[in-house]
């Protein structure tokens, strides 16, 4: 992915959170623990979701530009852990948690450049994948995760550029599973 293709990323991603941000901020408290339309999850297990694996693909990111391997999570089981405990949050930490983490996964996106971004990184113990992909990645979990939660944003809504964005596996499966 070039600069320009990263630069148009970065504004797709920036719409992305804008209007999940949006969401999250018109969420009653009453709402935020009632399911998702993930099966075990509620709104607020999507909402810190969508923090950790900013902070995760973010600190894949900065291990591509440092050098310093990174696997966004230490363990499958501090993920779930993470999650679970950040889901019984009010609704308000849990948009101030989703803000900084967009913010910072912004920044650290913003740093990448064509030096490090063919550079492997890999999520715990999954394939490898170039760290330019964290950026598609960041926006593929924005848009999905956004229909997740079961208010008003739906597949209907997604951006024509992302509904027919060619994406890869499991990316493509993800999002067909939401149609």
């Amino acid at each position: 992915m070039d600069t320009g293709d990263r630069a148009a990323m970065m504004g797709r991603i920036e719409a992305a959170t804008v209007r999940f941000l949006d969401t999250v901020r018109a969420l009653p408290e009453s709402e935020a623990h009632e399911p998702s339309l993930l099966p075990g999850w509620s709104r607020g297990h999507v909402i810190t979701h969508v923090a950790r694996s900013g902070d995760a693909l973010r600190e894949l990111m900065a291990g591509a530009r440092t050098g310093v391997p990174a696997y966004g999570y230490a363990s499958a089981e501090a993920r779930e852990a993470d999650i679970t405990t950040g889901a019984r949050r009010p609704v308000a930490e849990q948009l101030t948690d989703v803000i900084a983490s967009a913010e910072s996964f912004a920044t650290e996106a913003a740093a990448m450049t064509d030096e490090f971004a063919d550079t492997p990184v890999r999520v715990m113990a999954y394939a490898e994948f170039p760290a330019s992909e964290c950026l598609l990645r960041r926006l593929v979990e924005l848009e999905l995760h956004h229909v997740d939660l079961g208010l008003s944003y739906k597949v209907a809504d997604w951006p024509v550029d992302f509904a027919t964005l060619d994406l890869h596996e499991p990316m493509r499966t993800q999002r067909a599973d939401r149609r």
